[in-house]
């Protein structure tokens, strides 16, 4: 367990507290492209680390992120009207462009250079894999683009969703690398759903309750080892990397797509889940593709026009206790996404670790946790940068294979848990 100070430490993630400065040195998910889809379309809000911001494309298709309120009087430009390369307040008609510059206030005589003195604040964007990342950190300690696998395959390889989550971003980060809740709380969907049935490593995860797990250090964050018995003299792994300090990988299920997750903070009692499936050597089938759009897999169904999860805290996640009184869902919750939303929602917007009893099988949990707050602590109190920024580190896969007993498993699997182009995923 972590005691007070601690899990205020790595929960906390606004402007000026340690974690919050960690989160900004890393490039984030800030918008599905979807989101900003043409030149002078509306603009979108964007709240990241306690911050509330305005993102744009303008006239041209350059991407831009802003502070929300306007440096007049303090309207929200949420109202504001995209145009002619800038954003113009509905207000007194100050307008900027997508680097915050303030470029014309109407009421201001000819030859006034009010304009020049004015700027919003404002973040670096770039678009990658039909996502827009931000970059929140001092432009001097800004990294390379990021280069997960999933975002730089071809584009009918991939695909990404992201739901909101009313809760505070470690706890969903933890449930991402718990892998001995799977034969419990999405018993059932193994079988059924259309992402995951038909995996030998589905019948491994049911036949054996007792995984054994085991953590190795990695460059950049961990690799989480879960064994559980096979066939005789071998063990059936599920290999989950998790790279600091919000990337996590799901072990693949036979030949369907490889995914994972990230999990970036709103504020500190809310998160965006988001969820990306892509597979490294083909396209994704027609069905494969419906069937994330339709909510399966990690993905889910939205309340219309919103990424707000359609079952959620405010209708008991749509629980149905007939169901799961007769065992058709373990949990009473249909979707495997909402399942471990549902559950990480309940503990409430920011957990008390401090109540904890923590097993062996949390190991992968309190290896994350003391690394979080060495890093943090690290880099507050001596500026030494964080690890996982570098391209080297994000050419990593999840991997599910029988390994002999008695081989360690980041060892015999080090082949498989490295990305590289064309290279089919390892998995059971």
């Amino acid at each position: 367990m972590l005691n007070k100070e601690q899990n205020e430490l790595v929960t906390r993630t606004d402007a000026g507290t340690p974690m919050g400065e960690l989160f900004r040195r890393y490039w984030l998910p800030a918008l599905l492209s979807e989101e900003l889809p043409a030149p002078d379309c509306a603009p979108v809000r964007v709240q990241l680390l306690g911050e509330r911001l305005i993102a744009i494309r303008d006239t041209q298709g350059r991407l831009g992120v802003m502070d929300e309120f306007c440096a007049h009087r303090g309207v929200s430009l949420w109202f504001g009207r995209n145009e002619e390369n800038g954003l113009r307040c509905p207000y007194h008609g100050w307008k900027f462009d997508v680097n915050g510059q303030c470029v014309d206030v109407p009421s201001e005589p000819e030859g006034s250079r009010l304009c020049d003195k004015v700027k919003l604040k404002s973040y670096p964007l770039i678009e990658r894999g039909g996502v827009v990342w931000i970059y929140m950190g001092p432009p001097e300690h800004q990294p390379p683009a990021p280069e997960w696998e999933f975002a730089t395959v071809p584009t009918e390889q991939s695909f990404m969703s992201k739901r909101l989550q009313e809760c505070n971003w470690l706890q969903a980060l933890e449930g991402g690398i718990d892998s001995s809740h799977v034969s419990f709380l999405h018993r059932g969907g193994l079988s059924r759903d259309p992402l995951f049935k038909g995996a030998k490593g589905n019948d491994y995860n049911m036949q054996d309750l007792r995984p054994q797990f085991e953590v190795a250090e990695a460059e950049g964050g961990l690799l989480i080892g879960v064994s559980r018995k096979a066939e005789a003299g071998k063990l059936y792994w599920r290999i989950t990397p998790w790279i600091m300090p919000m990337f996590t990988m799901v072990p693949p299920r036979g030949d369907h797509p490889v995914h994972g997750h990230f999990w970036v903070p709103i504020d500190d009692e809310s998160c965006w889940a988001w969820s990306f499936d892509y597979h490294p050597t083909r396209a994704l089938s027609a069905s494969e593709r419906q069937a994330m759009q339709e909510g399966h897999g990690i993905h889910c169904k939205y309340v219309p026009g919103t990424y707000i999860p359609l079952a959620n805290k405010s209708n008991d996640y749509l629980m149905d206790r007939e169901k799961q009184r007769s065992g058709e869902l373990y949990s009473g919750i249909e979707g495997i996404a909402v399942q471990d939303s549902s559950l990480q929602e309940s503990m409430g917007p920011i957990q008390n670790r401090t109540r904890e009893h923590l097993t062996g099988t949390d190991r992968g949990i309190v290896q994350a946790r003391r690394r979080l707050m060495a890093a943090a602590t690290a880099l507050a109190e001596r500026g030494t940068p964080p690890p996982g920024t570098e391209p080297r580190v994000q050419k990593v896969r999840s991997v599910a294979i029988v390994l002999p007993e008695g081989q360690p498993f980041h060892e015999a699997a080090k082949d498989a848990l490295r990305a590289e182009p064309n290279k089919p995923h390892v998995s059971v």
